[in-house]
């Protein structure tokens, strides 16, 4: 099973993240999204240590049709998106697809 976090954004995202401890990320500068972007989050779902990727949601919007789909289906690891308020995919839906159940799941 994979245990490591990894983080996937703009030096000043994943600052943050690395200070907490986490060793596995991708700076991509704002000016570079459009070249680096793609190749960052196929690396990080590539990479059999990682376990959850953290992103943030506008960086989403930056992926291409392929990598934004591969990325938003994936189980192992799983995408994890920060900011951008509710209508973002739903940090309920995130947590629905990685463990399989509705934890808030009305009787």
């Amino acid at each position: 099973m994979s245990q490591e976090i990894g983080v996937i954004g703009s030096p000043s995202f994943t600052t943050g993240f690395r200070l907490a401890g986490v060793r596995k990320f991708a700076d991509v500068p704002d000016d570079e999204k459009d070249e680096r972007l793609d190749e960052a989050v196929e690396e990080m779902l590539d990479d059999d240590d990682v376990g959850i990727v953290v992103m943030h949601s506008e960086d989403m919007d930056a992926l291409s049709r392929g990598v934004r789909q591969d990325a938003e289906t994936s189980v192992e690891p799983v995408l994890v998106t920060l900011g951008g308020g509710a209508g973002s995919g739903g940090l309920r839906e995130q947590i629905k697809r990685a463990i399989g159940i509705d934890l808030m799941e009305e009787d």
